[in-house]
């Protein structure tokens, strides 16, 4: 199998870096981060004028494999623009079920003039968001937190339940909800979004689209662990350097075989992770969007991010704990991202419960 770039990929994955490298130093990201929106319109413009916010919109163009390029270079800033969430996320359920009218709006999403948010997950113990029809028009009503990039999406894609069963997406405008916006511990944006007789659209037929949700679901986690395995490299990176800088007792930290082991074996990790984020994308990328392949991909990055964050900070000593020193956000970013969508103890459920479809060796 040829695992090398094509010359389109190898130059959007440099393009991409070229941009951020540009932007984002450790003390322009947190200023940005600071800020009310929490992210950068004038990179955000940028993005849409190389083509990233319409990537996997035309799979005969972009697929999978792009997005994996592009979200490890995010990864690898800490690049605060939520490209999957308002974009690439979303935007993939438009181009999967939505009738050639509601395509449309990708044109807006691709040039980043519109946002969009995937309003799916519902507070644990709240009532399910429930679609009424009356004639030809729809309303929902209910409650979905926590939607990332909800605090600044002007279209919302809503999953709720149908009258006659099954589970419905819809589009609705964003001006005619209730949000309740925060700040996640990692510096990115969400909020919580209560319906009450929202009007809204349903995005293709009102049917049941669980196989697209399960479809979305996948492609996001795949594209949040390519933006782990950049964090991770970065994280990496920071870690080995300052081993190779600080002095202890007169000589460079790595001059200590026990620290040099535990930077080898962040490493490995790291090779854990980038195989398997590999293996979703491609999986992805032909066609086969098979949750249980996503879910051995998204627990080995959880289980790798964990270790790699962990050990980062504790070579660092005290540093790595300040706000000023990047590590720390890596450490944050990892977290929340081995949180989304499923932990990786969730993911380890996934697939137990699968164990009995696997015949059994016996020896």
């Amino acid at each position: 199998m040829d695992f090398q770039l094509s010359d389109e990929q190898a130059l959007l994955r440099d393009t991409t870096r070229d941009v951020l490298a540009r932007t984002y130093d450790p003390e322009t990201r947190n200023k940005i981060v600071d800020t009310e929106l929490g992210w950068s319109r004038e990179v955000w413009n940028q993005l849409a004028e190389i083509g990233i916010l319409g990537l996997g919109f035309e799979p005969a163009e972009a697929g999978q494999i792009e997005i994996m390029l592009v979200l490890i270079e995010i990864g690898r800033r800490l690049a605060p623009e939520p490209v999957i969430n308002a974009a690439l996320g979303p935007g993939a359920i438009v181009a999967e079920v939505g009738t050639t009218e509601q395509k449309q709006l990708l044109d807006d999403v691709a040039a980043g003039q519109k946002l969009l948010a995937f309003a799916h997950l519902e507070p644990r113990g709240d009532a399910a968001t429930m679609a009424v029809q009356q004639g030809d028009s729809w309303t929902l009503s209910g409650r979905k937190n926590p939607v990332l990039a909800g605090d600044c999406a002007d279209t919302l894609v809503v999953s709720a339940a149908l009258p006659e069963g099954g589970t419905g997406l819809f589009l609705v405008d964003a001006e005619t909800v209730t949000r309740r916006r925060y700040q996640t511990f990692d510096g990115h944006r969400g909020a919580q979004i209560d319906f009450d007789q929202a009007p809204a659209e349903p995005l293709g037929e009102a049917v049941d689209a669980s196989s697209p949700i399960v479809n979305a679901v996948i492609r996001i986690q795949s594209a949040l662990c390519a933006e782990a395995v950049g964090a991770m490299e970065e994280a990496l990176r920071l870690t080995t350097d300052y081993l190779k800088t600080r002095k202890q007792f007169g000589v460079t930290l790595n001059k200590f075989q026990t620290l040099t082991q535990r930077a080898a074996d962040m490493y490995v990790s790291l090779e854990l992770a980038r195989s398997m984020n590999l293996y979703a994308a491609m999986s992805i990328a032909d066609g086969n969007l098979d949750p249980l392949i996503a879910a051995r991909a998204k627990l080995q990055i959880g289980r790798s991010g964990r270790h790699i964050a962990q050990e980062a900070i504790q070579l660092h000593g005290g540093i790595g704990m300040t706000a000023e020193y990047p590590v720390g956000h890596y450490a944050a970013r990892l977290t929340a991202i081995e949180q989304t969508l499923g932990s990786s103890t969730d993911q380890l459920h996934v697939l137990v419960d699968h164990l009995g479809d696997y015949d059994l060796v016996r020896l």
